[in-house]
């Protein structure tokens, strides 16, 4: 009569514990889970362009617009009114060619029309009905700046000249450029009912950092002389490379001259040493009797650049992060209230940087302190964001490095189970060994 009463009053016990978890159950938990940085937050700073440079020195330059920028990345390093809109002259032929490359068959046949064949100098002195070899119109564009020739190009391409001008427009606008404007494909002043023919230092040299991922560009860009025909074999041209800067330094990559009385000269042009690509624009960089300074004021910049930026991987190899807990998680050991944790993986890369030794890195963790159940092998729980001033130069995906189940309610009745037997069990051995 004693046992069944212990007994009873222990199933009776257990019942209610069931009860009360299982209500448990039910009600569930609600409520966001709080991500936190390790810096707390980021700080505060003042708005600003993306582009804008911090502690950039006083040069005294001759363009009225000037932009030196890492060509990797697109970071703008100096500029002088380097965000004004301004006309370009013929470095705008360097967006006329690569989208020749890309859109066009080196070896077709471009004939000639008597509006390409009207243009002013410079000019290869085609004629109309005069037919050309894609490929060779693209050297006499680049290394003469043959106005006929961007002409001819253009209405191979385009269509029109009106058509090339919106696929350049186009192609500007993929590229990121914020304030330019093309109507022709030459780069001769010229103006419409939607604006002004030109760009920006700024855009100009992310077109260029564009062009020069292209090896046709560049093979043609650096080739000293050539030398062709037209298709009919009756006229043979000569062309030289004008492009000074690729004698006057070491890594000099490409580049493009132009000049036309409201522009006056303009330049653009790209270096490389090791692992740092510079790329130097500059508008308005004096009038006749100033053609040298071009030259000077690139120099400066290159030199700068080179002078001051070095390249420096900035990923933090040895950050550890602590495990992230997992609620409603089955736990590891079968215990019902064991706290689960899981590690995380982050994977290393190389973040590689131009910056100057004063400049600093900040580095944002986005990473919670709590998740909720379930949690898979590999999924993304956070991530760490590198800054250089207010520029994202990197972003770190962390992972969780293994899985963590739900809880479900089956897994409280199969725990319940288990600890009844288990009692039951080492009752009756209490009973038997009594």
């Amino acid at each position: 009569m004693k046992k069944r009463k212990k007994i009873q009053k222990y199933m009776a016990g257990t019942l209610l514990c069931f009860c009360f978890l299982t209500q448990i159950i039910e009600r569930g938990k609600t409520g966001e889970i709080p991500l936190v940085s390790a810096e707390e937050q980021q700080q505060e700073t003042q708005s600003q362009q993306d582009t804008a440079v911090s502690g950039q020195p006083e040069f005294s330059l001759y363009a009225k617009s000037a932009v030196l920028m890492d060509a990797e990345s697109g970071r703008v390093l100096y500029e002088k009114n380097g965000y004004e809109h301004m006309p370009n002259a013929s470095t705008t032929k360097i967006m006329t060619c690569i989208l020749a490359l890309e859109e066009g068959n080196p070896e077709s046949e471009v004939k000639v029309s008597s509006y390409a064949a009207s243009m002013p100098q410079v000019r290869l002195g085609m004629s109309k009905d005069d037919s050309f070899r894609l490929k060779d119109l693209l050297y006499s564009l680049m290394l003469e700046s043959h106005n006929d020739s961007a002409v001819a190009i253009a209405e191979h391409i385009g269509g029109s000249v009106e058509g090339f001008a919106a696929k350049m427009n186009q192609k500007a606008s993929e590229l990121g450029c914020k304030d330019t404007y093309f109507i022709t494909p030459n780069g001769l002043d010229a103006s419409d009912g939607t604006g002004v023919h030109g760009t920006t230092a700024e855009d100009l040299a992310t077109i260029m950092s564009y062009c020069i991922r292209n090896k046709e560009f560049l093979e043609i860009t650096r080739t000293p002389s050539y030398q062709f025909t037209n298709l009919a074999g009756t006229k043979h041209y000569n062309c030289n490379n004008h492009n000074a800067f690729l004698q006057m330094m070491e890594g000099a990559l490409s580049g493009k001259t132009g000049f036309t009385g409201n522009a006056g000269y303009c330049y653009v042009g790209a270096l490389q040493r090791e692992d740092r690509t510079f790329i130097v624009a500059l508008l308005a960089c004096g009038w006749p009797n100033n053609k040298t300074w071009k030259w000077a004021d690139t120099g400066a910049l290159m030199n700068y650049g080179l002078e001051n930026y070095h390249c420096e991987d900035v990923y933090e190899y040895d950050r550890e992060f602590p495990n992230v807990t997992v609620e409603e998680a089955v736990p590891e050991n079968g215990r019902l209230y064991q706290e689960v944790s899981i590690p995380l993986l982050v994977k290393e890369e190389k973040i590689r940087v131009l910056k100057r030794t004063d400049e600093e890195v900040r580095t944002i963790y986005e990473i919670p302190e709590q998740v909720k159940a379930p949690v898979k092998e590999g999924q993304q729980l956070g991530k760490v964001t590198y800054y250089l001033g207010e520029r994202q130069i990197g972003e770190v995906p962390v992972y969780a490095a293994k899985a963590a189940e739900k809880l479900q309610p089956s897994w409280y009745k199969e725990y319940l189970l288990k600890l009844f037997f288990m009692e039951k069990e080492l009752y009756f051995e209490t009973e038997q060994a009594g």
